[in-house]
């Protein structure tokens, strides 16, 4: 597959001729230098962007058949997205940023389920704290919690540890890792972090777009 974009030069390609495939419950680690299109080929492995030519399959699905609506219907029910940044909704406390998949999915257990993944990673006593009064380890949990919180099949992570210190770092990183081996969710991260990179099954080296051998 291959993304191609506009720009004020001509048209520009992001994304080269990628053939990719991920086994159920196996861990990529995608590294390579700022540019080389790492984040696009993310967000087009997760349907949150097509590819110019090409297809995704996503848990059997080709995602490029689906409208906007029905890819976000999957992408609900079977992904999961940790982000550099949190992504946190400001205005709902812990618990309630965590309930929200589930409640977007109708599911009547949605409080019970945010309550027990935010004490599995370590913040039943911030259950009704808002993210402006937690720190960026806090915030960073709070997200692996609710991309966790549905049982995804597949977990994307950009940058996780990217604003985070070395020791906070380890700890999103641990619980990325226990999620990926406890639960058999496969695990696709895109890093600047060597040694995380290094615990994965497999390491794709990303640049000018392309994957290198």
């Amino acid at each position: 597959m291959s993304k191609q974009v506009s720009s004020p030069e001509g048209p520009l390609t992001i994304v080269r001729d990628i053939s990719l495939q991920v086994c159920a419950g196996e861990s990529i680690a995608i590294v390579g230098p700022s540019g080389a299109g790492k984040s696009t080929l993310l967000a087009l492995l997760a349907g949150l962007d097509l590819p110019s030519s090409g297809e995704v399959w996503l848990a059997g699905v080709n995602l490029s058949g689906l409208d906007e609506d029905r890819r976000a219907r999957l992408r609900a029910q079977r992904v999961g997205f940790v982000f550099q940044s949190f992504h946190l909704v400001p205005s709902l406390t812990a618990l309630e940023n965590v309930m929200l998949p589930l409640e977007l999915a109708h599911r009547a257990d949605a409080r019970d389920a945010a309550g027990a993944w935010l004490a599995r990673v370590g913040l039943d006593a911030r259950l009704g704290h808002y993210p402006r009064q937690l720190s960026g380890g806090e915030q960073q949990r709070v997200a692996l919690a609710r991309a966790s919180v549905g049982r995804p099949a597949v977990l994307f992570a950009d940058e996780p540890t990217g604003n985070l210190d070395s020791v906070t770092g380890e700890r999103i990183a641990q619980l990325l890792f226990e999620l990926n081996e406890g639960s058999e969710t496969t695990l696709v991260l895109v890093t600047h972090d060597r040694t995380l990179a290094a615990r994965c099954d497999r390491i794709l080296l990303m640049d000018a777009g392309a994957i290198r051998a």
